[in-house]
């Protein structure tokens, strides 16, 4: 295997910091996967992720709405309601998410014997 110089390994690592800046954290692929399930009201969101606290779910859902991985509608009437959905492109990291979680459980399996 030839060895990367310093500027191709920065440009082969570049595109997956730039990834993990989008949706690395905690909370934010839960978010999506919230969603993903149908989801779609703060509360909602907010019930189906155990100890996601309502400050850092507001501040997650503007992140990944600024970087188009979600839309945010808000709905007239009493009460006024705000509703999240998927965009297409979130959609497209569903088989990104699929290879973690299938990497998880061969993990557990590997270190925890479960």
């Amino acid at each position: 295997m030839k060895k990367l110089e310093h500027h191709e390994c920065t440009s082969a690592l570049l595109p997956v910091r730039d990834t993990l800046d989008i949706i690395g954290g905690k909370w934010k692929i839960l978010i999506l996967i919230s969603i993903w399930e149908g989801n779609k009201h703060f509360r909602e969101i907010e019930r189906s992720i155990p100890k996601l606290s309502t400050k850092v779910l507001s501040s997650e859902l503007k992140d990944m709405e600024a970087n188009q991985l979600i839309t945010r509608t808000v709905i007239n009437g009493f009460p006024v309601r705000t509703e999240y959905k998927s965009t297409a492109y979130s959609e497209t990291l569903k088989s990104v998410i699929a290879e973690l979680h299938h990497w998880g459980v061969n993990h557990r399996k590997k270190i925890l014997g479960q």
